[in-house]
């Protein structure tokens, strides 16, 4: 599925609608694509894979409802280390903040997690 990583957040969106692909393939491509690139690359502190599939099958459960869903539900993201992220380490790039897992999302992590967008990592 590498064009899947390949592909803008709008035509991923109107894939989904479609059903030419689900959520999970889209988010385990991206995962897939970060575990063969990030060795080299070094462009993310930490990776949520469980919780990113879990809400992609969560959207595309709801999806398979007939639930209404925003534009971007079922689309992965990454978040940068700054925001504060319930349950994922949070060290804004501070050796400081080591091991710091706070207990409240930031405003945009929220409204993310809110759309229903899928979390790979920051």
């Amino acid at each position: 599925m590498t064009e899947l990583v390949q592909m803008t957040a709008a035509d991923l969106a109107e894939g989904l609608q479609r059903g030419d692909f689900s959520s999970v393939e889209i988010t385990q491509a991206h995962l897939d694509r970060i575990a063969d690139v990030d060795p080299g690359v070094h462009a993310f502190l930490h990776l949520d894979p469980d919780g990113a599939l879990a809400t992609a099958r969560d959207v595309d459960r709801r999806r398979r409802d007939g639930e209404a869903l925003g534009a971007l539900a079922g689309i992965p993201i990454a978040v940068k280390d700054v925001m504060a992220t319930r349950g994922l380490p949070t060290t804004c790039g501070s050796r400081m903040l080591d091991g710091w897992i706070p207990p409240y999302d930031a405003t945009v992590v929220r409204h993310l997690k809110d759309a229903g967008m899928p979390i790979l990592g920051k």
